[in-house]
This record gives C-alpha cells, sequence and structure tokens, in this order.
C-alpha cells in the first residue's frame, strides 16, 4: 500500500511535468489543416506541450508576423516566405527546412466530372473552376502554370472563382458551387481514407514544386515548446503522418 510520502512524491512528479508542458503559437497554411491536427494531438502526447494553430492562406499569414503577429512557428506552404522572414530577421537563421512537398490534384465530388488525364479543362462542360488566389496561396500559384501550361488561360479565364485560400477553394468544389477545382492532394481524405468522386493527379512537371517550408521565428526562440514543435516536425511519427495525406516528403 502506498504510503503518503510516495504519494506525495508521485505528485511533485506529475506537478513538475506539466510545470514544464509549455504552448507554442503556431501559423500553418490552409492545406496542411488535417495533418496538422493529428500532428499537434501526437506532439502533445509525446511532449506535454500544446500547439495553438491558426490557419490560413501563406500570404495572409506571413503578413500577419511581419506585423508583429504572436507565432513562434509558421509552416508556410511555400519555400520563399520563411526565407524572407529568416532575411528579414524575423525567422530564426538556419531554422528552416523543408516539412512537406505539396501535390496538386483537380477534383470533382462528381464521380465521372474529371478524366485521369484532365482533359475536362480544354473539353468539359462547366461553369466554374475553383483555384486558390495564386497572389496569397502557392496552391492557386501552381494551378494558374497548369493552366498556362496547357494553354487555356483565356478559355479558362472567366470561369475562375478565386479561393481565399485552399480550404475555401476545397469548400467551393464539395459544395458544388464550383463544379471542379485545382486542390491540394492531402485535402482528399476523411478520417484516413480518400474521399471519393473524380480526380486528375497533376502530374509534376507541369507546375514548380510545392516545396512547404518552416521556420522557428525569433519571438519562438527562446520557448522550449517552440523549439520542441520544430525537432517533433521532423520525427518519424510526423512524417509518417504527413505521408497518410498524400505529401511527398524531402
Amino acid at each position: 500500500m502506498p504510503t503518503h510520502h510516495h504519494l506525495a512524491l508521485a505528485l511533485c512528479i506529475a506537478t513538475a511535468s506539466l510545470a514544464n508542458a509549455g504552448e507554442v503559437s503556431v501559423a500553418v497554411a490552409a492545406n496542411f489543416t488535417a495533418p496538422m491536427q493529428e500532428i499537434a494531438a501526437a506532439f502533445e502526447q509525446a511532449t506535454g506541450h500544446q500547439a495553438k494553430v491558426s490557419y490560413g492562406s501563406t500570404g495572409k499569414l506571413y503578413a500577419q508576423i511581419v506585423h508583429g503577429g504572436p507565432y513562434e512557428v509558421f509552416l508556410a506552404a511555400d519555400a520563399d516566405r520563411p526565407e524572407k522572414l529568416e532575411t528579414e530577421g524575423i525567422g530564426v537563421s538556419g531554422q528552416r527546412f523543408t516539412y512537406a512537398i505539396g501535390r496538386l490534384v483537380l477534383w470533382s465530388p462528381e464521380p465521372d466530372r474529371v478524366d485521369p488525364a484532365g482533359a475536362v479543362l480544354a473539353t468539359g462542360d462547366f461553369r466554374h473552376l475553383a483555384i486558390a488566389n495564386p497572389k496569397t496561396a502557392p496552391y492557386g500559384a501552381a494551378a494558374m502554370e497548369v493552366i498556362a501550361a496547357k494553354g487555356l488561360g483565356a478559355t479558362l479565364e472567366p470561369r475562375l472563382v478565386r479561393g481565399e485560400n485552399i480550404s475555401q477553394t476545397w469548400q467551393f468544389v464539395a459544395t458544388g458551387n464550383a463544379e471542379l477545382g485545382f486542390v491540394a492532394a492531402s485535402q482528399l481524405f476523411k478520417d484516413g481514407k480518400p474521399l471519393g468522386g473524380s480526380r486528375w493527379d497533376v502530374p509534376t512537371d507541369l507546375y514548380t514544386p510545392i516545396r512547404q517550408d518552416a521556420v522557428l521565428l525569433k519571438k519562438g526562440e527562446a520557448n522550449p515548446a517552440a523549439t520542441a514543435l520544430v525537432d517533433f516536425l521532423r520525427s518519424d511519427a510526423a512524417l509518417g503522418i504527413i505521408k497518410s495525406y498524400g505529401y511527398a516528403t524531402p
């Protein structure tokens, strides 16, 4: 039977480990919402630290960070903005790395709408094609590259509907406001199972690789929870989750 002394000791240890558990404020590109929710849960289980996550388009999150937003770690959907933050002295030098390589998919929830070669873009009878805003969302910029590579810019321009970020773009398609759209491969999973519908996995030679970089920000440099998250993103546990959502890893 445990003595009071043993109980008190156990309580002290538990309290000490809780006291060491911190919180990290993270800005995450919208395409990475589902994997990040899993990663945050696994991170908390492994370290006791909590990740407080805000999602949005890379461009908007970058603007918030530059204007003093409270974030300590930034997971972008491109490599440019984390690099800029490093150059501007807002990101910690040498603490930038590629955590995922995104894949672009043309998707429709309708089973026969999109053919496996993407010919629907040129021949299809559709009113709206959803893309993410190419100015702020790297997946939108990649979609525009594909449209240009196919020589369909002028034809498709009047049919484009632009989501503020890739999450909103997916919603346009999922709700039928656009019959099809360019989304992130990672969005076509629900509870670990692939979503139905029809899709064209866009060949990666039609767009600049969507290299998604993370960077530790100066605000998080002295926070053990922030440095622990950056380490955790490179762990086998995190990489396994990232791959399960259709991303490539470096």
